[in-house]
């Protein structure tokens, strides 16, 4: 990717944002803008990044997830076959771990998560734990991604699986309690972002051009629609796990204090 090219087409996408922000600000609400310079510096970072991370993905991630994808399912990495016979889905089983390893380190490490689970701790007082809260949707983008990569291995359709996941949504849901309902629904969206994003779909599109009798096209793609989902789940899960802990936690009785002796001296 030229970058050069990439610069210029991040400045035509950033362009549209900045035209409305500072629209609004000069035509509609008519106040200048507080600290103009370091706000004209942060825009010009933030199409620097982009940009620079934009070709990072295609020189670094999207290969690396296409590479790993095609040595995990090579011939000469999977186990012996006998004259005749078929791959059995746990002759993939390395793929499975490095699905599920990649998907919760990438989750670890997602900016978007990070701001809303430290976001979230501040608003709720120190009741939600941003660390925890992290590793709950980090276990659940994995367990997602996993899934997705055992679907393609099985060549199973996709919406049998998206089917099942919103059903569990919708009880959950209904048997979690409220206030964690709209944070786990967010962390699911938060999730698919910048770096777990492009792995993703590098993992599924080099699965299903690795395994025979798989189209990139139809069995590829849909591990993003999983891990969505998953995250959701995996959180709503946590509270309520932590809600039933709470509930069976014995109470404490308070203490007696001793009665005087009206007898006593």
């Amino acid at each position: 990717m030229n970058l050069w090219g990439t610069l210029w087409d991040t400045l035509l996408d950033i362009l549209p944002i900045v035209a409305v922000i500072f629209g609004f600000q000069y035509g509609v609400i008519r106040k200048p803008i507080k600290h103009l310079a370091r706000v004209i510096v942060g825009f010009v970072m933030v199409w620097i990044g982009l940009s620079l991370f934009l070709v990072g993905l295609e020189q670094a991630l999207f290969p690396m997830g296409e590479l790993m994808a095609t040595q995990l399912t090579n011939a000469d990495f999977l186990p012996m076959l006998e004259e005749g016979a078929q791959r059995h889905w746990r002759d993939y089983f390395w793929v499975y771990v490095f699905a599920f390893t990649i998907g919760a380190s990438t989750t670890l490490a997602e900016p978007s998560l990070i701001a809303v689970s430290i976001k979230a701790g501040e608003i709720s007082g120190g009741t939600i734990n941003p660390l925890m809260l992290r590793i709950a949707v980090s276990l659940g983008m994995a367990l997602g991604i996993t899934l997705g990569a055992w679907r393609i291995v099985m060549g199973w359709p996709l919406h049998w699986f998206i089917f099942a996941a919103y059903l569990l949504v919708i009880i959950q849901t209904l048997r979690s309690p409220r206030s964690i309902i709209p944070l786990a629904f967010d962390s699911g969206g938060v999730t698919t972002s910048t770096i777990t994003v492009p792995i993703i779909a590098a993992l599924g599109l080099g699965l299903a051009s690795s395994i025979p009798g798989r189209s990139p096209l139809m069995d590829g793609f849909g591990m993003i629609a999983l891990a969505c989902l998953f995250p959701i789940i995996s959180v709503m899960g946590y509270a309520q796990i932590a809600q039933w802990a709470s509930k069976c936690k014995p109470k404490k009785k308070p203490q007696q204090m001793p009665r005087e002796d009206n007898n006593a001296l």
